[in-house]
């Protein structure tokens, strides 16, 4: 028989990237009674991870619970980039409704109408939470129109479109119903969870029914499977068989370990759970997302999404440079194999393939930005390796056709740029889809964009718009090939021989571009130490001293002057490199080099691609 479980709530926050929902989480944490009155607390503590933090951004969907007026409240802080979609599809199974974070200023972006669709697809119910209205050019009025817009467009049921509005300041602590005046607490928000989110149903007579929605690791337990119980009870030391709704014919016996509820920010062992509990279950060695967790008389699957699929590859390599093996701690293709497969076992939407060769692995993720993070996780665990360029992942249709993910691009740039970025974009195949003023002298521009012509294109586009433009970018969908894309117009600067930069080999040069490093740092033939400034390489010899002689001219002994170098982060390494240059990542140093060292064999595969 089916039965309310009217002690919970279970919530996703959801909103775009920077619009409030870890401060806001914090904030609930903290006026709920988490922690002790006198208990140091970092700021956005949710953000667990060291670049989460550094990045200020989430990239793990995170669970947690608070108790208010007895009724626990589930509460699972989502990602916000499209690159970590992959996250908020799942989790928003195992919830009853979603709170919808939406900036005062910013209002509606990409990534809100991509949550916000998702929940509604659901069926969930929307509480709508404005954030950020103490900001001086907050607009919440026309916020609240931009969303109930935003919800008409995607086809919201009568009920949806009748959500409550809650209007915050996650930073200061407090909620209210009316933005003309400021609330005190977070009341109104706990209130409207309570009064509009349902409680969650379930037959707690019928078979165990728990559908997996999230993987935790653990180096001590392994994985552990996070799910919501559907049906039934589920119990330590149960028997239980897995199925999978994707794979009819998949079926094992297992038993639960161990049970685990959340509480605050821990997890708290427990004996049995009942209908509505989000549980983590510990002691099956090959749980998967997707998995339904069920009693062995009544194996019956739950449906469930598939995860979007990769858009974009690369190749993480074996370092094999002069200088390789000198800073890492992990070097060997085996220990690079063991860390790529682990990394499968939380991160859904990667995939990793072997090639041809043992020291190769072809790397598919959502986006620049989901590979960048794993690469600079990887260099922190002191692993050492080489990655190549981005490149896009195409498919042919029925008819053959070549097919490749086009992206839809939202800009806000200063009304001076429009016409430099609609320039460029152009040259990258991009297609103006509408153009519109928005407050401030900012112009709001929307593309639909080969994914491929957006590799590289941040940093140019900061350069371009002075540091002033915001770029959000959303997949869209498989549309027919664009034609090809010429993504860098200077060459590289390459070194010549292999030894230590010298001032003086510097010196000359800096004159034919923009140099990525300073004298005294190791080079070897290959390397590339700047850019270019013409469209073709230049070969340099930057070990080369002075020639000493025992006459002495008029500027002999003049100081040289260099400009600083310009010293490429991750990111912009990454978009810097050319098809047929690596990527060197060493825990210490980033090396970009070409492919091929040997500049003999370098001008032969050149000759060989143009006359083919």
């Amino acid at each position: 028989m089916i039965q309310e479980r009217n002690d919970i709530r279970n919530i996703a926050i959801i909103a775009h990237v920077d619009h409030g929902k870890t401060t806001l989480v914090d904030e609930l944490l903290k006026q709920s009674g988490v922690f002790r009155a006198n208990q140091e607390v970092q700021e956005r503590v949710m953000d667990s991870n060291d670049i989460e933090r550094e990045r200020g951004i989430t990239i793990l969907s995170k669970n947690t619970a608070v108790t208010y007026h007895d009724t626990k409240i589930n509460i699972i802080d989502t990602p916000g980039h499209a690159d970590f979609g992959g996250e908020v599809e799942r989790v928003l199974k195992m919830v009853n409704g979603a709170v919808l974070v939406v900036d005062a200023f910013e209002g509606t972006m990409p990534q809100t109408k991509f949550v916000l669709k998702k929940a509604l697809a659901l069926k969930l119910p929307v509480i709508v939470c404005v954030n950020k209205i103490d900001r001086p050019e907050a607009r919440p009025a026309e916020v609240v129109d931009e969303v109930l817009e935003l919800f008409m467009d995607l086809d919201a049921s009568a009920e949806q479109l009748d959500c409550p509005f809650v209007f915050a300041s996650a930073k200061n602590g407090y909620a209210s119903l009316d933005y003309e005046q400021p609330g005190k607490d977070m009341v109104p928000l706990f209130e409207a969870i309570l009064d509009y989110i349902p409680a969650p149903k379930g037959d707690p007579e019928a078979g165990t029914q728990v559908l997996i929605s999230t993987i935790d690791y653990n180096e001590y337990v392994g994985r552990i499977g996070v799910g919501k119980v559907d049906n039934g009870i589920i119990k330590v030391n149960q028997d239980a068989v897995i199925v999978n709704a994707h794979e009819p014919e998949k079926s094992r016996k297992v038993k639960v370990s161990a049970l685990y509820e959340y509480d605050g920010l821990n997890k708290v062992n427990i004996k049995e759970a009942g209908i509505g509990s989000i549980v983590a279950i510990s002691g099956i060695s090959d749980i998967h997302i997707g998995d339904t967790f069920c009693s062995p008389e009544n194996p019956v699957p739950i449906p469930f999404q598939k995860i979007s699929e990769p858009t974009i590859a690369m190749h993480f390599m074996v370092n094999d440079s002069p200088l390789a093996g000198q800073e890492g701690k992990y070097v060997t293709s085996r220990h690079l194999r063991d860390r790529l497969f682990k990394e499968l076992n939380t991160d859904v939407s990667l995939r990793v393939e072997e090639t041809d060769t043992t020291e190769c692995f072809k790397v598919s993720g959502r986006g620049e930005l989901h590979l960048s993070v794993l690469i600079e996780n990887m260099r922190r665990e002191g692993y050492e390796f080489a990655v190549s360029k981005a490149e896009v992942l195409y498919k042919t249709d029925s008819r053959g056709k070549k097919m490749e993910p086009m992206e839809l691009a939202y800009i806000d740039v200063p009304d001076e740029f429009t016409g430099n970025v609609i320039e460029k974009l152009g040259q990258r195949k991009g297609e103006l889809q509408n153009m519109s003023p928005i407050s401030g002298g900012y112009t709001r521009l929307e593309f639909s964009i080969p994914a491929r012509g957006l590799i590289g294109y941040r940093g140019e586009f900061m350069t371009d718009t002075k540091g002033n433009g915001i770029i959000n970018t959303i997949f869209d969908e498989y549309g027919p090939y664009k034609g090809d894309i010429q993504y860098r117009k200077q060459g590289s600067l390459i070194a010549f021989e292999s030894g230590e930069s010298i001032t003086y080999g510097l010196y000359n040069a800096q004159e034919r571009g923009i140099l990525f490093i300073g004298a005294g740092e190791k080079v070897y033939a290959g390397m590339i130490i700047g850019q270019s400034g013409k469209p073709e390489d230049i070969e340099l010899n930057v070990c080369k001293k002075k020639q000493l002689t025992n006459t002495r001219s008029s500027g002999a002994d003049e100081a040289l002057r260099l400009s600083p170098p310009k010293i490429l982060s991750l990111e912009q390494a990454l978009e810097f490199i050319d098809s047929d240059e690596l990527l060197e990542i060493t825990p210490e140093t980033l090396r970009i080099r070409k492919k091929i060292l040997d500049p003999t064999l370098r001008k032969r595969s050149q000759f060989n691609k143009n006359q083919n």
